[in-house]
């Protein structure tokens, strides 16, 4: 069976999601041997009926919003199911885009793990918490993936969130680990192999735009907590919250933009769809400038 890289997106995200499969194609010497799928929320109605619904996350009932910027977050343990609990699936976030040859990375010997990612944690290294961002998958030994049925016991409050998209509800004996440059963040240099803008303040192609993501803070310490608690009860999840930030490293914001022209420029995506996305606040007011500024 062909392996299968998922993006998996939700609209705000969009534009992300088609330059990251771009990119995968187009860096890869190999893009004829794996398909590239893109998982939009929109298309997946057990994530849009929970909308407004309390959830569990980090011990604290929380509330589900489809419109929030990593609502396709679930999303990531969907890839077994879609191909029928069959060969090698690579999921990733519409952030992450191919540096390197992403193939390397689908052809890798899983040495009879279930799935591969990296630690989170540069700190905690391998012991501490994992990144389900970025992960290589063997579909078959993941037929206990049963993403709309788990998804649904987080309202039931009987999973949490917060381990489940850490994978501490795995076995910990099937999973093994990477190397930090195929899910590097916000870092890009001679050794990156996939980058990923994790860093949702400051991505490239968000500067300057309202904050749409909910800034969470889980119990009532340090008093930063209390602050943002007080503006969400009386402005909303996303009033005041500040607007997104200019990547602190330009070539970052250089190597998106450039993939996004040659998107334009193959019909990937159009320059309407690119002004459309615009006016709803999904990228950039000034993301045509910017391009036009690169020639």
């Amino acid at each position: 069976m062909e392996p299968c890289v998922f993006i998996q997106t939700n609209p705000q995200q969009m534009v992300g999601a088609l330059v990251s499969a771009y990119s995968m194609r187009r860096n890869s010497a190999h893009a004829d041997k794996f398909s590239v799928r893109i998982m939009n929320t929109v298309e997946y109605p057990f994530l849009q009926a929970r909308d407004g619904q309390a959830y569990l996350r980090k011990g604290l009932r929380r509330t589900w919003r489809t419109g929030d910027l990593q609502s396709f977050t679930p999303l990531r343990f969907m890839p077994p199911e879609l191909t029928g609990y069959e060969g090698r699936a690579l999921v990733v976030d519409p952030d992450v885009f191919a540096v390197g040859d992403v193939y390397e990375l689908l052809n890798r010997d899983l040495h009879g793990k279930a799935l591969m990612c990296r630690p989170r944690s540069r700190k905690q290294g391998p012991t501490g918490p994992l990144a389900s961002s970025v992960m290589l998958l063997d579909c078959a030994r993941l037929r206990h993936w049963r993403c709309a049925e788990q998804f649904a016991e987080m309202f039931a409050f009987k999973r949490d969130y917060q381990e489940w998209i850490g994978l501490e509800l795995e076995d910990r004996e099937t999973i093994g680990l990477f190397e930090d440059y195929w899910n590097d963040f916000d870092r890009l240099d001679e050794n990156t192999r996939l980058l990923h803008n994790t860093k949702r303040m400051t991505q490239p192609w968000k500067t300057g735009l309202p904050v749409d993501f909910r800034q969470l803070s889980f119990r009532w310490f340090p008093p930063k907590g209390w602050l943002k608690e007080a503006r969400r009860r009386i402005f909303g999840d996303y009033g005041f919250a500040g607007h997104y930030q200019p990547h602190p490293d330009p070539e970052q914001e250089r190597f998106f933009f450039g993939l996004l022209r040659e998107c334009l420029d193959q019909g990937i995506v159009s320059e309407s769809a690119l002004r459309d996305e615009m006016r709803q606040n999904h990228v950039r007011h000034d993301a045509l400038e910017v391009l036009a500024h690169m020639g």
